[in-house]
């Protein structure tokens, strides 16, 4: 959607292609999503950020009405009729919910305050007929019947560790069922 300029918190004019990035942070064999063979892997995880609100999602400029990129849906669609499962922790859990109406998710808390400044999101969720389940940012929800696993991440504002506990829990929980 646009480039930010983290040291001053703003857009700047800079383009920048999402793949050509992904491999350079990585540093591996970065492919285009649209040539993932579900067969080959045993889960997806997706890791959120404004990437997922802005790139392959329109939900930081629509919210609940946000379109969802094709091959993203797609590629979550297929993960889910294989039974694989799926982790999304931060934002990107609001791709089950618009993707998969009725599954259980969390973004962390449906209250808002300053430890929670997103929280508005988990109302979001529940309008598109999900079920949010509130946790706290070092623990994860399992959708059992979806294979859904979800954790809040930075939708909190909490310290780096904590973060990081809640997020390792999800990963593991995947492992596990997959």
């Amino acid at each position: 959607m646009h480039v930010v300029d983290h040291v001053k918190g703003q857009p700047t004019q800079e383009k920048r292609n999402v793949l050509v990035e992904s491999a350079r942070i990585a540093r591996g064999n970065i492919k285009d999503l649209a040539m993932l063979n579900v067969k080959e892997l045993d889960a997806l995880i997706i890791p959120g950020s404004f990437g997922v609100a802005k790139n392959l999602s329109t939900w930081a400029t629509q919210g609940k009405n946000c379109t969802v990129s094709k091959v993203v849906e797609d590629t979550l669609k297929s993960f889910h009729a294989a039974k694989k499962p799926i982790g999304m922790c931060c934002i990107s859990p609001v791709l089950a919910a618009k993707i998969f109406p009725g599954c259980e998710l969390t973004v962390g808390q449906d209250k808002e305050c300053e430890k929670w400044p997103y929280a508005k999101t988990a109302e979001a969720m529940k309008e598109l007929g999900c079920k949010h389940v509130n946790k706290h940012v070092d623990e994860i929800h399992v959708d059992v019947k979806n294979k859904l696993v979800t954790t809040s991440a930075f939708m909190c504002n909490a310290p780096v560790h904590e973060v990081y506990d809640g997020i390792g829990k999800m990963i593991k929980e995947v492992l596990k069922l997959a």
